[in-house]
């Protein structure tokens, strides 16, 4: 069987050790994700990059970072961005004037990090803001649908012309539920059509414009008793199927608490990414488990090939063209030359 390379890990410090490496190099590793503990300055992280690159230059790196309180390198010349529920009030007195500043903000964000060697970050967030949320909050840019999804693509189209695609989250919305999916299981009650009607319309209003989807570690018991990153009736029925989405679609970190009491009881990390991959990801992340002497990560990746000899799991035969399209098509500016960059110079002063 011809196996796509699924997952996404993380790795403790500021350079790459010996068992990095080794986890790099592993057939099933397709990605990589960076935290603020993996940054010093802009060169240890440019350094950082290329070694990585340089074990597996064809591996996805990624990064979470929106703005506002989730922006992981936040000095050494990175401009700090504004919270997307920013761009939000801006609207509410200047609607097209948002929508250039969102498209600032996403030409900086990519610009910023495609010049010290990161792939992709995984914004925007799509959820809406009903003020109940504290882990979604000023994450979100608007309680309204419509408003979210313009100014959503305002900001796609600025990460777009730096070379970045894009990855909308929490699939079908975070934004109604109080509890935090890195620490509770959060459960949404609403029925499926008061969710398609106003959380999941930015979806369906920008299938053909995302380049991938995070869906939540949320469970709607009135559609299917799965968290949505664990259901095919999410995933593949409505999401490909009613919205007819194209693109990749993340797990969310297989660490939080969220995703980790499913089918009754808890589950390894890699029975957990068993469901999700058969459920309809194409990647899936576990993060946090690299610290020295932890053995998570490799009894992860060799709980997964055990599932691959069993026929557990059964992949889509376009998972591995979905990951590689996320990777830039365009070689990025240096930082020197982005310094310089009327398009990036124009950006900055566009910012709310």
């Amino acid at each position: 069987m011809n196996v796509h390379a699924p997952v996404v890990l993380d790795i403790a410090g500021t350079t790459l050790t010996a068992a990095d490496r080794k986890r790099l190099k592993h057939p099933l590793t397709g990605g990589l994700i960076l935290f603020a503990r993996n940054f010093e300055h802009r060169r240890q992280l440019t350094e950082l990059n290329a070694a990585i690159k340089k074990v597996r230059p064809d591996v996805l790196i990624c990064v979470d970072h929106e703005g506002g309180r989730v922006q992981r390198f936040r000095s050494d010349g990175f401009t700090a961005l504004p919270a997307m529920r920013v761009l939000g009030e801006q609207w509410m007195h200047d609607p097209l004037g948002a929508t250039d500043a969102a498209s600032a903000a996403g030409y900086v964000l990519a610009a910023e990090l495609r010049a010290c060697g990161v792939d992709l970050s995984f914004t925007p967030v799509l959820d809406l803001d009903f003020g109940a949320s504290s882990v979604i909050g000023e994450r979100a840019f608007h309680r309204d649908a419509r408003v979210a999804t313009l100014l959503a693509k305002s900001l796609m189209h600025g990460l777009l012309r730096a070379g970045m695609a894009n990855c909308g989250k929490h699939f079908p919305g975070h934004g109604y539920v109080q509890a935090d999916s890195h620490v509770a299981v959060p459960v949404d009650r609403r029925s499926l059509e008061a969710i398609l009607a106003d959380d999941a319309r930015p979806y369906e209003w920008l299938s053909t414009t995302l380049s991938a989807v995070m869906p939540a570690h949320v469970v709607y018991p009135k559609v299917d008793s799965h968290p949505a990153g664990f259901s095919e009736r999410w995933l593949k029925e409505i999401l490909r199927g009613q919205f007819g989405f194209t693109g990749a679609i993340f797990s969310d970190d297989l660490s939080m608490e969220g995703a980790r009491h499913l089918e009754g009881g808890e589950l390894s990390y890699a029975e957990a990414a068993t469901l999700a991959l058969n459920a309809g990801c194409d990647m899936v992340l576990l993060c946090n488990q690299s610290l020295p002497g932890n053995r998570a990560v490799d009894e992860f990746l060799a709980g997964l090939e055990v599932a691959v000899a069993a026929d557990q799991w059964h992949p889509d035969p376009d998972s591995e063209q979905r990951r590689a399209a996320l990777l830039p098509q365009t070689p990025p500016l240096a930082w020197d030359e982005l310094m310089h960059d009327p398009v990036y110079q124009r950006a900055l002063e566009r910012l709310p």
